[in-house]
């Protein structure tokens, strides 16, 4: 199941821009640079900020839902044009479900959605900064932190 996962973040950041992927990474960069220098009751509130963080796919999933249920609503109570919505946007999860892409993703990524993984990067990149893991104290550096977890 995790190898499952893993490979669905990684299609998803196969299937995203370049541009987008560096967008987000730097901004991962950037919040570990904020919060990894701090002291440990400020990476605490971040770590704290990055479990309640929405991914991707739960964002999707939920948008996903929410549009196919009020298409189903509208059509058995307005008008029955409105059952397309539901097939239009299972479709679309279908497809990100076996390719990894969908048309909602590059909007999302572009609102800087980042993947479970990628959350979890910045996680434990902060943790290794904080000194959680007994491996990584010659860490110095937030690419560094990245590079460790990564690997």
């Amino acid at each position: 199941m995790e190898k499952d996962s893993q490979e669905t973040e990684d299609r998803v950041r196969r299937s995203s821009t370049v541009a987008a992927n560096n967008e987000i990474d730097q901004q991962t960069i950037d919040n570990i640079r904020a919060y990894g220098y701090d002291d440990p009751e400020q990476i605490e509130a971040r770590l704290k900020e990055l479990a309640r963080e929405w991914d991707l796919e739960r964002a999707l999933e939920t948008n996903a839902a929410t549009l196919a249920l009020s298409g189903v609503l509208l059509g058995a109570f307005h008008d029955k044009r409105w059952f397309i919505l539901p097939g239009i946007v299972t479709t679309f999860l279908l497809q990100h479900g076996l390719q990894g892409w969908c048309p909602p993703l590059p909007l999302l990524r572009k609102l800087g959605l980042r993947t479970r993984k990628e959350i979890g990067e910045e996680r434990y990149a902060l943790k290794a900064l904080r000194g959680d893991f007994n491996n990584v104290r010659s860490v110095t550096t937030p690419e560094g932190a990245l590079n460790i977890v990564r690997s």
